[in-house]
């Protein structure tokens, strides 16, 4: 090998650099950091009812009646994150469910984990709604302004496909409140 010869990626490396690059390739194509949000939400919500905090010689106990309800809250959260790292398409659902689960998690929970758990499934929640597969690399963005004839394979301009033409003097009002019927824009109810 010489030293005009381009490297390839993934043949001289290092094999810790090869796996953080497909590491980072596969969180690309999911909601990762919603789903980390939520089990990371999850964890104080179920932990902090069980926890026993020594202050000197001081135990402070933090169990409630609801303890189940707790542990049951966090372990649903945190199914509910590792379900977003491997079945994406559950996006919507699983963070809805995290949401209403950390405002359950209040009342349940002191205060959804002292608000930690609380606010770190509100926002994983949030995050897992609004996130949006990415476009393809390989996809080809439709060119815009190529309407000639000339751009299309043959045989692949069909006159049924094509868009349709307004007709003139006829009008394309399908509500019946134009006002050229004397509707004024508004509709009638009777």
């Amino acid at each position: 090998m010489s030293a005009e010869t381009p490297a390839v990626p993934g043949t001289d490396e290092h094999y810790l650099r090869v796996a953080r690059r497909k590491f980072r390739a596969w969180r690309g194509t999911r909601p990762f950091w919603a789903g980390l949000f939520i089990m990371l939400g999850g964890l104080p919500i179920a932990y902090f009812p069980y926890a026993h905090l020594q202050i000197g010689h001081l135990t402070l106990a933090m169990a409630t009646t609801a303890g189940a309800g707790s542990l049951i809250i966090g372990v649903l959260l945190v199914v509910l994150g590792i379900s977003l790292w491997f079945q994406k398409h559950v996006r919507v659902f699983a963070g809805i469910a995290a949401i209403l689960l950390g405002l359950v998690s209040i009342p349940v929970s002191n205060l959804g984990g002292f608000l930690i758990g609380f606010l770190l499934a509100l926002i994983g929640g949030a995050m897992a709604v609004s996130w949006a597969p990415g476009e393809d690399e390989d996809a080809q963005p439709a060119q815009a302004g190529t309407t000639s004839e000339g751009s299309a394979p043959e045989g692949a301009a069909d006159s049924d496909t094509t868009a349709l033409k307004p007709v003139v003097g006829e009008s394309n009002d399908l509500s019946g409140t134009s006002p050229a019927n004397g509707a004024n824009g508004r509709h009638s109810a009777g």
